[in-house]
């Protein structure tokens, strides 16, 4: 008999819902919030009332583009955390109110796992997912994370960021280089256009397998303070080849534990998820790493890079198979790691 996810994501400003039937994704539908622009990142509170306003269409839509009825659903999958709890309670409650109506089971999913096994989304039957045990790399506006994946359900951080992530990185320098919200694809877009040797900043020397994003915040900083003082307009004349050092610093340093981290686990496989895996040059680092050494890479469709509710379902998925199932008294969680 068939099994049929309704997934549901609503941890940040993303109303999202999909349907995935037997591991392969029916539909994929994704609301955003364009109203947290003016603000230079995201109001919870407005989140949390658009989530309201979305998560009733979205989920009929979803639905609809899946071709099936409601009442085909064996679960509803949905994210637990973490997230902003706002937001989280709107998708959670609807969740378990959609649950109670018919009368299916409901599946919590962390949000991070749900990234770490977007590589598992299929989109026609015969679609290569990789084999355990394989190596992610999670970069997100929050997370950076080196992650063992021996399965579904189990995964072992081997190392985080100690303070910013790459994400936050990337949309903070953004922000002082008056670049839009959200930063990461404008300075995307830029670094292609700019030289990536112009500009140095400083490298963090964090022991073993951890992250370290805000002394390089802090450099960029101090540069673009120095270099103002003497010319108001050098950050415009200089924005292409800000963006450029900028970027190829923080792969750089994505890079570098990426390696230890093969290196130390022997794996054969990596991956990378999170919404700066959207990063054409993060995308290119790794793809032309693993060619050098031999090791197969999944890179993610970038559709799947951001907060979207397929990997929610196929999350949900996994843990329906093996009738891993959320009672109703337990509510979402705003931090928690893999």
């Amino acid at each position: 008999m068939s099994v049929t996810v309704l997934g549901i994501e609503s941890s940040c400003d993303d109303t999202s819902a999909a349907v995935i039937r037997d591991g392969v994704l029916l539909s994929n539908v994704i609301a955003s919030q364009d109203v947290h622009a003016e603000y230079g990142g995201v109001v919870p509170e407005l989140a949390s009332r658009a989530h309201q306003q979305n998560i009733v269409p979205v989920v009929d839509t979803a639905l609809k583009r899946a071709g099936i009825d409601k009442h085909d659903l064996s679960a509803i999958a949905f994210t637990r955390g973490p997230g902003l709890l706002g937001s989280l309670h709107v998708g959670t409650s609807f969740a378990k109110g959609l649950s109670l109506g018919l009368r299916v089971p409901i599946v919590d999913v962390n949000h991070l796992h749900g990234h770490v096994l977007s590589h598992f989304i299929r989109r026609e039957e015969n679609d290569v997912v990789p084999e355990y045990p394989f190596l992610c790399l999670l970069v997100s506006g929050g997370n950076s994370q080196l992650i063992l994946v021996r399965n579904y359900n189990d995964m072992e951080i081997l190392g985080r960021t100690i303070d910013d992530a790459a994400g936050e990185a990337f949309d903070k320098c953004a922000k002082v280089m008056g670049l839009p919200y959200p930063g990461g694809p404008h300075i995307d877009r830029l670094a292609a256009e700019g030289d990536a040797s112009k500009f140095k900043f400083a490298k963090p020397h964090i022991p073993g397998l951890d992250y370290s994003f805000s002394g390089l915040k802090t450099s960029f900083l101090y540069t673009l303070r120095d270099n103002v003082k003497l010319d108001p307009d050098f950050i415009e004349k200089n924005l292409a080849d800000l963006a450029a050092s900028l970027q190829h610093t923080i792969i750089d340093i994505l890079m570098d534990k990426l390696d230890k981290a093969v290196k130390q686990t022997g794996v054969r496989t990596v991956a990378i998820g999170g919404g700066v895996s959207a990063n054409s040059g993060v995308r290119d680092a790794v793809a032309a790493y693993c060619q050098r050494r031999g090791l197969t890479a999944f890179i993610p469709p970038r559709l799947f890079t951001t907060d979207n509710a397929a990997m929610v379902a196929i999350a949900g998925y996994y843990k329906y198979i093996d009738r891993i199932f959320c009672c109703y008294d337990q509510v979402p969680y705003a931090r928690v790691g893999v």
